[in-house]
């Protein structure tokens, strides 16, 4: 699994840090950093979590995504999940929160 950090929209807040169930994300010098990204489980826990969209992940073509990438936004309760494909397109799946675990 891979998963990219922008710096630059990093806000150094720490949820990723806080969600991460293989401790693989830190903060250094206010910024996460994931040291190991081929240890990463794919749980896309701290995509879902970051609240700035700086932390992505990739789709690689043995789940599908042939070389897409994926990151997420929120408005209120609705989870934007936008994946966009090396061609330029975007897709967008919308989460609801609250009826997301429901099954």
């Amino acid at each position: 699994m891979s998963i990219r950090i922008n710096k630059e929209k990093c806000i150094g807040c720490g949820r990723c840090t806080e969600v991460c169930p293989g401790t693989l994300i830190n903060l250094q010098n206010q910024k996460a950093v994931m040291q190991y990204p081929r240890d990463c489980w794919g749980c896309v826990s701290c995509v879902k979590e970051c609240p700035v969209s700086a932390i992505e992940f990739f789709l690689g073509a043995d789940i599908g995504g042939n070389g897409s990438i994926m990151n997420v936004t929120e408005e209120g309760d609705i989870l934007h999940w936008n994946i966009h494909a090396q061609d330029g397109t975007t897709t967008t799946i919308d989460v609801d929160r609250n009826n997301s675990n429901q099954y």
